[in-house]
């Protein structure tokens, strides 16, 4: 199948914007292994302290969402996104400098961690919003659906790619790579031109920047379907976060893989991405995006009870495999749909300040669910955590489904006027 034939990648930039996420997200993939590996091989992280590490990548969302929202909504968003794609790249390359000058501790991966998760607050709400300006909201699930197949092709090579790189010169080392890539996503993004029309500082700076901000807030709070999604996906953040903070650590401590083999079992999250992408718009068409959403978390439930369930029949290589694949699947039909849910529905002047006021709303639990899950795997052992995100989120489907307004979801609502 070509891809590029999707009549999206007709739209002028659409094919610079998308071959950027995909370069941004090889490199993700090296950090997302590299990271963990990195705290947990080279200095001896405990369970505890990888959820910490979570969870100062969490914390920047909690702190810094709301006001950047006003923020955002008052700037042009491309050269705020391509900025925050300088910038990471740049703090990557702190990881490697200090292994080199033997400086490297777990205080300064916290740093980093906190440094990234900052750029995906600012920059990452800016890129949804380029991309909203970019294809349109009718054709934001399509859109969603292309950039998820990206992100599954990155998740396919990424691995195997991160596995070399970490074999031959190390985690830290192979973080440079990332760094690499980033420029090569920014050369994509300097070519897309999008005409955007800002207000004018005269119109904002006598503005109140707390009446601004509670402006988003109270859009978010007077909409149904935004609160509802929000506490179901701000749920199931804080139940996945169990396991997520803890997997890696609980692949090469109790499972014994390498890392080697942590790199390949890391393959299954593009074939998950993959299925969720290409089944996306046909799973939301057939069934609506609400109920679609919840099918995503139930998909991701499913992967940590089998995980456990068949520990004791099967290889762990596959059983880790398999509940990664669970997982990128799962996620990728949650999150596809619930971006276009949101993003289809507010009011241009005010998308900067919901996609962050929603982000906030989302990952305020993730930082508890992260600290937690490290706490529990290091006190009652790491198959607690796991068990925990497996019967937590399959809690959080159960609610979902009963409750009439988010399954009721057939299809994308019409933009409200602000």
């Amino acid at each position: 199948m070509n891809i590029f034939r999707s009549p999206l990648f007709q739209i002028p930039g659409y094919r610079r914007m998308w071959l950027s996420i995909l370069f941004s997200n090889l490199g993700g993939q090296i950090t997302m292994l590299a990271l963990p590996l990195t705290a947990v091989f080279l200095l001896d992280a405990s369970p505890t302290q990888m959820g910490l590490l979570t969870a100062m990548e969490i914390a920047p969302f909690v702190l810094l969402s709301l006001p950047g929202g006003v923020l955002i909504d008052r700037m042009q968003k491309l050269p705020l996104y391509i900025a925050g794609e300088i910038f990471m790249g740049c703090t990557l390359l702190l990881i490697p400098l200090a292994w080199a000058l033997d400086m490297l501790n777990m205080p300064l991966m916290y740093a980093v961690s906190f440094a990234l998760g900052t750029v995906y607050t600012i920059a990452g709400s800016a890129s949804q919003i380029v991309l909203t300006q970019l294809v349109g909201r009718e054709k934001l699930v399509e859109a969603y659906s292309q950039n998820a197949i990206a992100g599954s092709m990155a998740e396919v090579l990424g691995p195997g790619m991160a596995g070399l790189l970490i074999r031959v010169f190390g985690a830290p080392l192979a973080l440079v790579m990332d760094a690499l890539l980033l420029i090569g996503s920014v050369v994509m993004l300097r070519g897309i031109r999008i005409h955007e029309v800002v207000p004018p500082r005269s119109t904002w700076k006598d503005r109140s920047f707390k009446d601004e901000l509670m402006k988003g807030v109270n859009f978010v709070k007077s909409q149904k379907m935004l609160i509802e999604m929000a506490a179901t996906v701000g749920a199931w953040q804080f139940f996945a976060q169990l396991a997520l903070s803890v997997q890696i650590i609980f692949a090469v401590k109790d499972l014994g893989l390498d890392e080697t083999l942590v790199s390949m079992s890391f393959v299954a999250l593009g074939i998950g991405s993959v299925l969720g992408g290409m089944a996306g718009p046909k799973l939301s068409s057939r069934f609506g995006p609400g109920p679609a959403l919840i099918l995503g978390i139930a998909i991701t439930s499913f992967g940590w009870i089998s995980l456990l369930a068949l520990e004791s029949y099967l290889p762990s290589l596959f059983l880790f495999s398999w509940m990664l694949l669970c997982f990128s699947w799962g996620a990728t039909l949650l999150f596809v749909n619930f971006l276009s849910l949101r993003q289809s529905f507010t009011p241009t002047e005010l998308l900067g300040r919901m996609t962050t006021t929603m982000r906030w709303l989302i990952l305020l639990p993730a930082g508890p669910g992260a600290i937690l899950g490290g706490w529990m795997a290091e006190h009652w052992g790491m198959r607690s955590s796991l068990g925990a995100a497996g019967a937590g989120t399959l809690l959080v489907v159960l609610i979902a489904y009963s409750r009439p307004y988010l399954k009721s979801l057939k299809a994308l609502p019409e933009a409200k006027s602000a």
